[in-house]
């Protein structure tokens, strides 16, 4: 799988976020996403979201997926 079609599975479903998916082997993916719609939750709520627009991709087409899921200001403090 291309990560700019996991960048888009992810952007359609969370259209406000930033999104940066980079692969070096097309199964193994690190992905930063940025979206207000994680202000208030927790690390393992964010991933929930994220794991959701991706769907049985998981596991499947996408072996292994890091994600570092931040907000805007969170994104802007580092």
């Amino acid at each position: 799988m291309d990560p700019r079609e996991v960048e888009a599975l992810i952007s359609a479903a969370m259209p406000d976020a930033q999104v940066n998916v980079r692969s070096p082997d097309g199964t193994h993916f690190e992905a930063l996403i940025v979206s207000d719609a994680f202000e208030g939750q927790r690390t393992l709520a964010r991933h929930r979201v994220v794991y959701a627009t991706l769907g049985e991709r998981v596991g499947q087409e996408i072996h292994a997926l890091s994600l570092r899921t931040l907000t805007p200001a969170e994104a802007a403090a580092e």
